[in-house]
């Protein structure tokens, strides 16, 4: 963990680099007004972490990291700022890899880029994590009623954001009915109309009635409290930590919802994102992106075969590959 300030930009930021097993962390520079540096460093933690399982389930050669800057987007970003913050990170010397996240788009990212290398700033991850969403959603269709078939099925999708705006189109263009909500009305209203989707209120998507519940914006969506109003068959999203406690995964089993767990679910963008740096062209990340869904297929299964819940299933495949990488394995 690396905490940076800077009094003349103003800029308050942590850097958590969870493994390099597998090659250097990648991870997302979110920015956020949290209310305290301990909540900004919990939130850290949950990410890097995710990150490392991430790209050791789905097979890839980075570990796990998240950058985390304190503040309002909208009021607090400068230029100056995130040319601080990428002076932060040019020194774990090319440990940490920083990509776009909640509160960054690519032009921050270009910006950070003046101050180290390397970066992800060329090419937007989120169509790609969105068509692993898709193929994580076939999955578990297929795993919860013996068909992937897309077309009929409700899909309600949590946050019209990047992510969830794509995944809209892709469920729209395989004619799923989606139903969307965001916390920005006027977003939510642009791509329902854009895509011909049905609009829902914030406050009740999570008990909208439908086949697949999709999470698409921040984390902790499934809790105590929403797990009873929960009222779908397969969970399958964009966002990183879903489930605000690890015994939920039982929880859900118990009412029957099949989870597709989150941080390979949304692996599609860091899939992409290797590939980028590796040079692979867009066909190429597209069929790596597809093969999420036969990942998430083989979590379902394990899960089944071993008696256990699908996270517990995904993360002994992510432990495994780490172990075999390990040093003196």
């Amino acid at each position: 963990m690396v905490f940076g300030s800077d009094p003349a930009t103003g800029l308050r930021s942590i850097i958590v680099i969870h493994d390099t097993t597998l090659g250097p962390a990648l991870g997302g520079v979110r920015m956020w007004p949290y209310a305290s540096e301990a909540e900004a460093l919990a939130d850290g933690l949950r990410l890097a972490r995710a990150m490392t399982l991430k790209a050791a389930a789905a097979g890839l050669g980075l570990g796990g990291g998240a950058a985390i800057v304190v503040g309002d987007p909208a009021r607090d970003k400068s230029e100056a700022l995130l040319r601080a913050h990428g002076r932060l990170i040019a020194t774990l010397g090319g440990r940490f890899i920083p990509v776009n996240d909640v509160g960054t788009g690519q032009a921050d990212i270009e910006v950070i880029g003046r101050e180290t290398a390397p970066v992800c700033d060329k090419g937007d991850p989120s169509p790609y994590t969105a068509l692993g969403v898709l193929e994580s959603i076939r999955a578990g269709l297929r795993a919860a009623r013996g068909s992937g078939e897309l077309a009929g099925t409700t899909v309600a999708v949590q946050g019209a954001g990047n992510v969830g705006s794509h995944l809209t189109r892709l469920l729209r263009a395989e004619s799923a009915d989606v139903v969307i909500a965001d916390l920005v009305g006027e977003r939510a209203r642009d791509v329902a109309e854009r895509y011909g989707a049905r609009r829902m209120s914030p406050q009740d998507i999570v008990s909208a009635s439908c086949d697949v519940f999709a999470p698409c914006a921040l984390g902790e969506v499934v809790t105590e409290e929403t797990l009873p109003r929960l009222r779908c068959r397969v969970i399958a999203g964009g966002a990183n930590n879903v489930l605000a406690e690890p015994g939920l995964a039982d929880a859900l089993a118990g009412k029957g919802i099949l989870y597709a767990p989150d941080f390979l679910a949304n692996a599609g963008g860091l899939v992409y994102l290797e590939g980028r740096l590796l040079g692979h062209d867009d066909a190429r990340s597209t069929a790596r992106v597809k093969r999420v869904g036969g990942i998430v297929a083989d979590v379902f299964e394990r899960a089944d075969r071993e008696h256990i819940t699908t996270v517990e299933a995904a993360t002994a495949i992510a432990h495994a590959r780490l172990a075999a990488h390990s040093p003196g394995s």
